[in-house]
């Protein structure tokens, strides 16, 4: 079961949410999403637990709890949608009114 962990400290490591999510049964990983950029946490990440039941178990009771100061949302993950990473925004494309041409009429 892939879990959804969002409301993370910016503190927290892997380890810390791995640990988190062992009081509920066997974590087979535990990733907190950085800025590819920066390094820095995006306050989110994910945990996997083969056991449903357990996986379950750890967001019923983790969803809404306090951890690190800081109010969790826990949920099972949404499947990427197809085609792999969403579609990204690239301002360098041009189409903005910088690239426009000015007109003469004035």
């Amino acid at each position: 079961m892939n879990i959804f962990v969002a409301g993370l400290s910016y503190q927290i490591s892997d380890a810390d949410l791995k640990e988190l999510f062992e009081e509920y049964g066997e974590v087979s990983s535990a990733k907190i999403i950085t800025d590819r950029d920066s390094r820095r946490s995006k306050g989110y990440g994910f945990v996997e637990m083969d056991d449903e039941a357990q996986g379950q178990r750890a967001i019923e009771e983790l969803n809404g709890a306090e951890y690190d100061g800081r109010t969790l949302s826990v949920s099972v993950a949404r499947p990427r949608a197809e085609g792999g990473d969403r579609p990204r925004n690239n301002f360098n494309r041009g189409g903005g009114y910088g690239n426009r041409e000015r007109s003469n009429r004035y």
